[in-house]
């Protein structure tokens, strides 16, 4: 009686290890036909790509073609030849000619300035209070007087980006190290 209960569980565990080989088996193959789809869909999108750059190529052929066309038909373009290109300045100042007398004006445009604005430009507004900043001639002098190095504040205006980098910093430390 032991003797058939022995090779009852052997038959279990061969059945057993036959199984777990099939599932591996199986589960191989699942995942090689998972990569062969997503190789498969990326060629897709590839094609997809190539056929939308060649509808585009050939839309823009046609294009040109008739561009072509209306051109060898009703404007008569033609492209420069070597001939016609310059060499420099002189040569193009060569081909100006003085105004014919009878010749119209040459059209010249005005431009008023708007008041309030300097230079052409708007008045700068500060961000945090939104007055405009005046650029008044005090600031102007403190300017000069910081680029002299009249100044005892470090901080104002130091000569070059060396020297601005290695102010301290508020919060406490160098802002940057400088090597010349």
């Amino acid at each position: 009686m032991m003797r058939g209960s022995r090779l009852r569980q052997i038959g279990w565990a061969m059945a057993l290890g036959i199984c777990a080989c099939l599932f591996v088996a199986l589960t191989f193959r699942v995942n090689a036909v998972k990569s062969e789809v997503l190789l498969a869909e990326r060629q897709i999108v590839a094609l997809e790509r190539e056929k939308l750059i060649l509808e585009t190529e050939f839309q823009t052929r046609a294009n040109q073609q008739q561009l072509a066309n209306w051109n060898r038909v009703e404007f008569g373009y033609k492209a420069a030849k070597a001939d016609q290109y310059l060499e420099n300045e002189r040569q193009l100042a060569a081909l100006g000619q003085p105004r014919r007398a009878g010749s119209p004006d040459p059209i010249r445009v005005a431009h008023a300035p708007i008041e309030g604005e300097t230079g052409g430009f708007a008045a700068f507004v500060s961000p945090l209070t939104g007055e405009p900043v005046a650029a008044d001639e005090e600031s102007d002098a403190e300017l000069t007087a910081a680029n002299e190095g009249e100044t005892e504040n470090p901080l104002s205006a130091p000569r070059s980006l060396a020297e601005r980098l290695s102010l301290d910093n508020p919060l406490g430390g160098p802002m940057a190290e400088v090597s010349e």
